[in-house]
């Protein structure tokens, strides 16, 4: 299993909605920062939208992956047919063996059958271009419910993209959707995590860290995922709380890099 980068490790860096940095990272210098980092491979996600680019940007982009010796991951959001074509088309250009997809766009909630029988649909071409479609466990269904689109549509072409913290939008622990979704998990985030009670003691926040300082089992996390070799990287994700500014937060979020990346290293358990 790699070792990786995302375009959620920088994502105040990238953009937030409403806090345009002055020169946002764009996927080249997203790649640079991998060769920086001596890391294989690259998630380039939907805050960082590829479909954006023209033939001649992608072709260019695929060019610097070759001389960097990094490997692309592309990922989306919206599964919606003629988007996921597109982005499939895009997956081939950049020689990404997969393509992650948040299921919900902005005015697009399908529910669970529709959601499955689009998924169906879409296995053909998924196979024609030799790319699996890692469906990322986010906050609106169930980790039961993820497996369900695994297992009804075509697990050799159809897996889990499993992020470590977003379903506890759902109301679900780490260990319960590890347990569900480890068996169908093609793809992995690492989002380091922590849980402390709110001043007040009437709740709860759940904020991001550097990778090792908090929460979040991460060889129990791997070992899990591992069987099979299915799962080829683990992709360093980051919740980075704001600062006072956004060049702060922005070396904040640089600094956690830094320190998650040292951590995974340190830690020997990927290739």
């Amino acid at each position: 299993m790699q070792l990786g980068l995302s375009s959620y490790s920088f994502t105040w860096a990238v953009g937030v909605p409403g806090q345009p940095p002055d020169a946002p990272m764009t996927p080249a210098d997203l790649l640079r920062q991998a060769h920086r980092y001596e890391l294989p491979v690259v998630q380039i996600a939907d805050n960082c939208p590829l479909h954006l680019l023209d033939s001649a940007a992608l072709d260019d982009l695929r060019r610097l992956a070759d001389e960097l010796g990094v490997r692309i991951e592309v990922g989306m959001r919206g599964l919606i047919p003629a988007d996921v074509r597109v982005y499939l088309d895009i997956a081939r250009r950049l020689g990404s063996d997969i393509l992650r997809l948040v299921v919900d766009a902005a005015g697009y909630e399908p529910e669970l059958d529709e959601a499955i029988h689009t998924i169906r649909a879409l296995v053909p071409e998924l196979r024609r271009a030799g790319v699996r479609l890692a469906i990322e466990n986010h906050d609106r269904f169930l980790s039961h419910e993820f497996a369900r689109m695994v297992a009804e549509t075509d697990p050799e072409w159809v897996g889990i993209c499993l992020d470590s913290v977003n379903s506890m939008g759902a109301g679900e622990g780490v260990r319960e959707v590890v347990r569900t979704l480890a068996p169908y998990t093609i793809n992995l985030h690492l989002k380091e995590f922590t849980v402390r009670r709110v001043d007040h003691k009437m709740g709860f926040v759940v904020e991001g860290l550097p990778a090792g300082r908090g929460l979040l089992d991460i060889p129990g996390l791997v070992a899990a995922v591992a069987p099979g070799g299915r799962c080829r990287s683990a992709i360093v994700e980051l919740w980075t709380p704001p600062e006072k500014t956004l060049d702060a937060t922005i070396r904040k979020e640089a600094e956690w890099v830094a320190a998650s990346v040292a951590f995974l290293k340190e830690s020997r358990l990927f290739a």
